[in-house]
């Protein structure tokens, strides 16, 4: 074949090897760069003290007689109303009676009693009794209320056997958010609130960023489950949203002779 044929195909098959050769390495540039993303796996955890954590260490909290937790704050044992106040500024001291039963009462008319201390987050343990003389019926009947902050109605009503609007009956967050049961003892008995708050929060400029909430266990079964409270619980209108620090926990005067027992309170 004649040289000058020749010439040319050598030169072309030079210049696709010599492509075919950059191509491969850019390939192989591309996968090497694309492994470096791969992310190692971590060897298996086979030792059990790996994901032990010793520190810290919970606090211990011990219970006395009266199952009362050590770190908890008493606001009423059944010896005085030391810690409470009327929120009547006429009123000194608060003016409801104390029975030798160790429990409180509601004095018709006196109007509602707050604790002197103001309290935020909270885990509050409330006992209370209808009054033993059934009168009236719906919201007449055994009618009182937990404020938390003084501004949120946790009810308290005689709820046996006696039918009212379903948002404001015993452990409703009043006219907002209904029980999920009924878990009311016969009038006889004293009923018990376990109540788990935290409250809202506030910016610079006073509006709200977050709501507070409350989960609610009445008589030991769960009613509330970490409802959002949507505002005050008014008795007639939408809720409102004042700005505010921590507050005062506040017993009503309903005019009903609701007694209340064992009130302790642990700040969260």
């Amino acid at each position: 074949m004649n040289r000058n044929l020749i010439l040319p195909f050598l030169v072309a098959g030079m210049l696709f090897s010599c492509n075919e050769s950059a191509e491969k390495k850019s390939d192989e540039t591309t996968t090497t760069a694309e492994d470096t993303t791969k992310v190692a796996e971590e060897a298996p955890i086979t030792d059990p003290e790996a994901t032990e954590v010793w520190e810290p260490e919970p606090a211990v909290v011990s219970f006395n007689d009266k199952e009362v937790p050590s770190d908890a704050i008493v606001l009423f044992d059944g010896k005085n109303l030391d810690a409470w106040e009327s929120t009547k500024e006429s009123v000194v001291n608060a003016p409801w009676q104390i029975n030798q039963d160790g429990s409180m009462t509601v004095v018709g008319g006196t109007g509602d009693i707050e604790t002197k201390e103001s309290f935020g987050d909270m885990q509050l343990h409330i006992e209370w009794q209808a009054p033993q003389v059934i009168e009236g019926e719906g919201q007449g009947r055994g009618n009182s209320g937990i404020f938390l902050q003084g501004l949120y109605e946790v009810q308290v009503l005689n709820s046996y056997e006696n039918r009212t609007y379903s948002n404001g009956q015993a452990t409703a967050i009043y006219k907002q958010s209904i029980p999920l049961v009924n878990a009311t003892k016969p009038t006889e008995q004293w009923q018990t609130y376990d109540i788990i708050y935290h409250q809202p929060e506030f910016d610079a400029d006073g509006t709200k960023t977050k709501s507070a909430t409350v989960t609610v266990l009445h008589n030991g079964v769960l009613v509330q489950d970490n409802t959002e409270i949507k505002g005050t619980t008014e008795y007639i209108g939408k809720p409102k949203n004042p700005a505010h620090g921590e507050g005062p926990i506040k017993l009503q005067d309903h005019g009903n002779p609701v007694s209340f027992r064992n009130i302790w309170v642990r700040k969260l």
